[in-house]
């Protein structure tokens, strides 16, 4: 038993590995414009949240994207380039200040914006039907084992008193430079720190913490 969830914990992360390539097709069929079906292979996901961002508070400016949505600075200014590029957004001022930048949708924008919000209300009613199968006591279960897996370390075996843990670990940073396999431990402990933060998100913020991830690390702009 014990192997075959390991086998569908795997499933699983390369189901949601899959999902933003879903999204898209699932935006490029719903689309009745076709110049929209031929944007939306080429945008991110994370494009799409900061459009969803803009037209949501739009007149807005970059700093205010990125504190509201978590989003970077740096990333914000890069999609708003391309967004303004493929006439999806425009850029306003105000009256008395030219040097702010603000974002507004353009009718495309507007268009791709509640195509995106349409896409998540389909998948906010196919995730309230799936869960309409279980009864509440085995909801409170899953709720409690996927609670007690997030927080739970595959380093440190719970019987390890936390107390403990601490010295180990400045154990192993004493030779972390010249030993591999302690600079090993080191990551995964990390790596277990990370996905302790991520467990406290709920879905929607856990799928945009993902894309900011993608995109800041994972994905190459070109100038």
């Amino acid at each position: 038993m014990i192997k075959k969830f390991l086998e569908t914990a795997n499933e699983i992360q390369r189901r949601f590995q899959t999902e933003d390539d879903e999204e898209k097709q699932w935006m490029i069929q719903n689309s009745p414009n076709p110049v929209i079906a031929e944007l939306m292979k080429e945008m991110t996901v994370l494009s799409l949240h900061v459009l969803d961002a803009i037209g949501k508070l739009e007149p807005v400016n970059g700093n205010t994207i990125s504190k509201q949505f978590g989003i970077p600075k740096g990333s914000v200014s890069k999609i708003t380039r391309k967004l303004i590029a493929r006439q999806i957004i425009l850029i306003e001022h105000l009256p008395d200040n030219k040097k702010e930048i603000l974002f507004r949708t353009t009718s495309l924008g507007r268009e791709i914006y509640h195509l995106h919000a349409a896409l998540h209300n389909q998948i906010d009613s196919n995730v309230n039907g799936f869960l309409q199968q279980y009864k509440e006591d085995d909801l409170r279960l899953i709720v409690s084992s996927l609670g007690e897996i997030v927080h739970s370390s595959w380093v440190y075996p719970s019987t390890i008193d936390e107390s403990s843990v601490p010295s180990q670990k400045e154990s192993l940073c004493e030779d972390i430079e010249t030993n591999i396999p302690l600079r090993s431990l080191v990551v995964n402990e990390e790596m277990n720190e990370i996905m302790e933060m991520l467990g406290k998100l709920d879905s929607r913020n856990l799928k945009r913490a993902k894309t900011i991830l993608n995109d800041v690390f994972f994905t190459v702009y070109e100038d």
